[in-house]
Order: structure tokens, then C-alpha cells, then sequence
């Protein structure tokens, strides 16, 4: 019986998000990726070592500090990079159409923008949480939007259009509604809309539909229902959703909250 040990830990998803087509999380110790090209964006963060990898003739190294973005149809290859024990990644593939061709240069050859890798952060953890999809879909569109114009990050003065994709949410706050539904509906761009809507109201749209679902659960537990029971009926994808978000809007867990006796 053979006693080596395996090469990579992999898992592997397709998220209801759209334009993404599937999400990737993966452990490697030996393995070397042979030259390849995807169809699709990867998007990638290294979590632990770093990778080694060429793009486009150019020998480059991925590590925790940046953004690897890969573009499609383009041949690469990767591994540990010299002194790595090994690496930890998480690839998310997008589209083709994610953008336009020729508009993420400067990222591939410059992957370390601070203000970059926290949205990229933000936008893997949400695909990986069940229930944040809305998030992991309006953080891509950020992400987007900053690779593509990189100068361009002032707010959108359009109150009227704020207001209809408000009234929208309220409408299908438990259905729920991705940015790409709601800008065929409003016929504007997903990127605009959360512009609009993130100068008139405070916050982008997906908080403001956390913040509401919480509202109705609240007002579910003080009338008497189970936590199970509020966060199925807020819309919430389960109850340790629900409680995740309720901790963070009110400081307290469901439970807590709709406690007998509890003081004010």
C-alpha cells in the first residue's frame, strides 16, 4: 500500500451568484499546475505560502498581500513557490464577460492594491456563507468597477433610481433579488445602481436588506416565534444566518434577544 501523502485538498462549489461560475478552495503541498488556460476570470487569494506562476511569458509570485487575476484564454501555470512549503487558495471563476477585455492590466501586473484586497476578501467570504449571496454579488461588481477604472470612485447622484431599487428590495426582501434582476428591471448597469444607491441611502443595497431582514425577525421573536422560525420567514438561509447578522446589527443573538424577562 502506497504511504504517500496527498497533494492537494480541494472543494469545490457552483454559488447562486450570477456570473459566478464556480468557486474553488484548495491546499496544495506538491503539486505542480502543467501549462492551462480557463474560459473563464479567475479571481484568486492566497491564504497561506505563496504560488509561483507564469502569465503571459512573465514569471510572477502570488502570495497573501495580493490579487491574482487570471484572464481568460490566457496560459499559465503554478506551484509552490521556492522555500513554500505548499499554499492555500481560494479561486473564484467568472464569466468571461465579467469585463471587458484589455481593462485589468494594470492589476494582473500591479496585484497589491490594499483597497482591492479587502474588497476581494470580502467578496470570498460571502461567496463561502450561504444566505450572502447579494453581498458576494455586490462586491464583484465593486471589484470590477475598480479594476476597470481605477480612478473612478466617487459616488452617483441619481436619487430617483436609489429609490425605486429600494422599493424593489422591500418588495422581494424574502425572495431576495440580485443586483443583475434588479438592473434589467430599473435598465441600469448593477454597478450604477449600487453607486446610486450608496449615496442616497448610507450603505449598499445588500446591507440595507440585511438591516430590514433583522427588522421583521426581531419583530417575529417579540411576538412569540422560535429563532428557526423568525430567520425562515425573514428570508434569512438559516437560523446561525440569522444570528450571525443579528449580532451584528443589534449586539445580541436572537436567542438573547427574544429572552423572557430581559430588560430593555
Amino acid at each position: 500500500m502506497s504511504s504517500a501523502r496527498p497533494v492537494a485538498d480541494l472543494r469545490a462549489w457552483h454559488p447562486v451568484v450570477p456570473g459566478v461560475r464556480e468557486v474553488l478552495h484548495a491546499r496544495m503541498t506538491d503539486h505542480a499546475y502543467p501549462p492551462h488556460a480557463h474560459g473563464e476570470w479567475a479571481l484568486m487569494l492566497v491564504d497561506a505560502g505563496a504560488v509561483a506562476y507564469g502569465l503571459g511569458g512573465r514569471p510572477r509570485i502570488a502570495d497573501a498581500a495580493a490579487v491574482t487575476l487570471l484572464p481568460p484564454g490566457i496560459a499559465h501555470d503554478g506551484r509552490a513557490a521556492p522555500r513554500s512549503p505548499g499554499f492555500r487558495k481560494r479561486v473564484a471563476y467568472l464569466d468571461a464577460g465579467w469585463l471587458a477585455g484589455g481593462t485589468a492590466g494594470a492589476v494582473v501586473d500591479q496585484p497589491t492594491r490594499p483597497d482591492l484586497l479587502r474588497i476581494t476578501r470580502a467578496a470570498h467570504r460571502a461567496l463561502a456563507t450561504p444566505g450572502d449571496e447579494l453581498a458576494a454579488e455586490s462586491a464583484l461588481v465593486a471589484i470590477a468597477r475598480l479594476v476597470s477604472s481605477p480612478g473612478d470612485v466617487g459616488s452617483v447622484r441619481d436619487g430617483p433610481l436609489a429609490h425605486r431599487l429600494r422599493d424593489l428590495l422591500e418588495a422581494r426582501l424574502v425572495e431576495g433579488v440580485t443586483l443583475a434582476e434588479a438592473g434589467r428591471l430599473l435598465n441600469a448597469h448593477p454597478s450604477h445602481l449600487s453607486r446610486a444607491f450608496a449615496s442616497s441611502y448610507g450603505i449598499p443595497p445588500h446591507r440595507y436588506a440585511v438591516a430590514r431582514r433583522v427588522d421583521v425577525a426581531r419583530r417575529l421573536l417579540v411576538d412569540g416565534s422560535s429563532a428557526a422560525t423568525a430567520a425562515a420567514a425573514a428570508g434569512f438561509h438559516d437560523q446561525a444566518h440569522l444570528t450571525r447578522h443579528f449580532r451584528r446589527v443589534l449586539g445580541t443573538t436572537p436567542a438573547q434577544f427574544a429572552r423572557p424577562g430581559r430588560s430593555a
